[in-house]
């Protein structure tokens, strides 16, 4: 599966996309604005051209919410972190950032480049959603965050030490915690030993919902959430898009109880149809999602599972 479409809300904001020949709508600060380059290999400066624009037009406190789209060259040219961290002055009402929400056909998830983006949440304390599509040189510090309550790394593939500085921060009001794991083919060489300050949550005290999804190591993760700490307070636990196979039902059935939660999301996955119907029957009252069943690919004797999203 590649991603296609664009998103059409973001933090629960309809998504408008900016223009300078466009008419305004009414209140500026109840949709998210959605800025990006004009062309998929525009230079730089065109990307902060249009921010300015922006924000000559739309009073700087209404942008509460920006989604960044192509920044131009997005396969060669990294994130424009610096800009919008120089741009935080006049941001003051910015709470939610969706960096990176492109197309396969502006630039594959696994190509888009990145820099480290600390910079971003120490320019804006009052930040409360950080969402970030695409992982290839994507790098962050711990950092201690007041105000995030949602964090979200979309890829291919997550490097290891992106998520070892995830579980480093302290995000005390963090109640949305997602991290696409991918495939290390794309980078994501992260382990279960790497999502161990994760698991046990002691960072994470407000944690509500946690997906660790798009996982190759989806059967480990698996293993390794069946005797999380986390999960005891989590009311969602979404291990979706992976290559979730029957010994990760086992795994987990075998665990902690899991009746306390909303809903368990493993849609996308290699299960049988009794694995899918026991995890099913053992969790009423849990809205349970085992739909989207992959077929593994055989060639000789190589069996082949796959992510969602990989490239």
């Amino acid at each position: 599966m590649t991603i296609s479409t664009h998103v059409t809300t973001f933090d629960g904001l309809p998504i408008v996309r900016f223009s300078r020949e466009a008419e305004l709508p009414a209140d500026p600060s109840a949709v998210a604005w959605r800025v990006e380059a004009p062309d998929y290999d525009s230079a730089p400066e065109e990307l902060a051209a249009e921010l300015d624009a922006l924000l000559s037009r739309v009073p700087a406190d209404a942008v509460r919410a920006l989604v960044v789209g192509q920044w131009g060259s997005a396969y060669e040219t990294a994130a424009p972190v610096e800009l919008l961290v120089s741009l935080a002055p006049r941001l003051t009402g910015l709470r939610a950032l969706f960096l990176g929400e492109m197309t396969f056909e502006e630039c594959e998830i696994s190509w888009i480049r990145h820099r480290e983006i600390t910079g971003l949440l120490e320019a804006y304390p009052a930040l409360e959603v950080l969402r970030v599509r695409g992982a290839d040189g994507l790098a962050l510090k711990p950092v201690r965050h007041e105000a995030l309550r949602e964090l979200a790394f979309e890829s291919g593939g997550l490097p290891a030490a992106l998520v070892r500085a995830v579980g480093d921060c302290d995000l005390p009001a963090l109640t949305h915690l997602e991290l696409w794991l991918g495939v290390d083919d794309y980078g994501g060489d992260a382990t279960v030993a790497d999502l161990a300050p994760v698991l046990a949550g002691e960072r994470l005290p407000a944690l509500r919902h946690l997906a660790l999804c798009n996982a190759e190591i989806a059967d480990e993760v698996a293993a390794a959430v069946a005797t999380a700490p986390v999960v005891a307070r989590l009311e969602v636990l979404d291990l979706s898009k992976g290559i979730t196979t029957d010994a990760g039902v086992d795994a987990l059935l075998a665990g902690q109880p899991l009746t306390h939660l909303h809903r368990l999301d493993l849609h996308h996955h290699y299960l049988s149809d009794e694995a899918a119907q026991r995890l099913v029957t053992r969790l009423p009252g849990v809205r349970v999602d085992v739909s989207d069943r992959q077929e593994p690919d055989e060639d000789d004797d190589e069996v082949y599972r796959y992510t969602a999203v990989g490239e």
